[in-house]
């Protein structure tokens, strides 16, 4: 048994380590094939021969391919991705200070979509054809058809400018900035650590309308898998049988049917959660939210290699863990997984 156990853990840490190795491999030709020449955006197009050539070569970029990858992976074990030339600091300093925001905003998005989405494609399954059905679908539909900046414009208008329930731009009020020390990075968090209850609920105002946006399209995406998932379990024998038998609809549904999609889910969840790292940019850019995504995005404009390839392979990552964390989890909710 602990023999089998052991080659489990094997092959998991081997296809994580080569997946790894393929990303970092598809990051670094991804780097050398983009149309933007890293020594040109470094000293500008009107830079002389003579320079250019000095930045190529204290960039390494005068290397063969082969020496320059060698030079790359010795970087990335190092944690070195150079300088950025939207800040002059070194890229990971960066990606530190902003990514933090973003993992916050997909985190309570994250929260209020499953914690609506999911149950609502359970209910919309359970009354199929009926008018609930119908909502919740209308509701799915408006979701995936509706783009996400205008919604989010609409909001701020509305609920900022009109109705001043909410805040406005950036993570908190201006009155608060640097106020709290930044521990983890996560300003709800620290707030909370530090007892400054008015930056506390400054950050609570700021963050429920962008998440509560991204949110809406996570329900839509959510509710629709839900219910997909939920028709299918609905119709096995099993429940048909749980029903003959008098088990309660309510059991039937939650203690029965639902059980056998929830690791299905714990995948969806987990893809959704990963791809709003680099997808919430629009959110970011609508809200002022000094998040990753913004940050990559104006990497891109100005053709700042170092960043673009950074943020590539740290979202790469993140898919490769959260895949890892969704395989250990399925065992917790099914025991039958081995």
């Amino acid at each position: 048994m602990n023999w089998r156990r052991y080659s489990r853990w094997s092959t998991t840490l081997a296809s994580v380590a080569t997946t790894l190795a393929l990303l970092v491999v598809l990051t670094f030709v991804i780097g050398r094939l983009m149309p933007v020449d890293p020594v040109i955006a470094v000293v500008g197009a009107d830079a002389d021969r003579a320079t250019y050539l000095k930045v190529q070569q204290e960039l390494g970029l005068d290397q063969p391919l082969y020496r320059q990858f060698v030079i790359f992976v010795g970087q990335l074990f190092r944690g070195d991705f150079g300088t950025t030339l939207l800040t002059g600091r070194p890229v990971m300093d960066d990606i530190v200070r902003v990514l933090p925001a973003t993992i916050e905003l997909a985190t309570v998005t994250i929260i209020l979509g499953a914690g609506i989405g999911i149950p609502l494609g359970v209910f919309a399954a359970v009354n199929r054809g009926r008018a609930a059905d119908h909502v919740v679908r209308l509701i799915a539909l408006l979701g995936h058809s509706t783009p996400i900046f205008w919604i989010g414009m609409v909001g701020l208008m509305v609920f900022y400018a009109k109705l001043g329930w909410v805040g406005g731009s950036g993570r908190v009020d201006i009155y608060y900035e640097g106020m709290t020390d930044e521990k983890t990075g996560f300003l709800l968090l620290d707030s909370l650590l530090a007892g400054d209850m008015d930056v506390f609920w400054s950050a609570v105002s700021h963050i429920i309308l962008p998440a509560s946006v991204l949110a809406y399209s996570k329900i839509a995406y959510l509710s629709r898998i839900t219910r997909s998932f939920m028709l299918e379990q609905l119709h096995q024998e099993y429940v048909t049988t749980a029903r003959a038998k008098g088990v309660s609809a309510r059991n039937v549904v939650w203690k029965h049917a639902f059980k056998n999609i929830r690791v299905q889910l714990v995948t969806v969840v987990a893809l959704s959660y990963g791809g709003m790292l680099e997808g919430a940019v629009l959110i970011e850019t609508v809200f002022g939210w000094p998040g990753f995504g913004q940050y990559l995005t104006n990497a891109l404009v100005i053709g700042d290699m170092n960043v673009v390839v950074a943020c590539t392979l740290i979202i790469g990552c993140v898919f490769i863990t959260l895949n890892l964390i969704s395989d250990l989890l399925y065992k917790f909710f099914d025991p039958r997984i081995k």
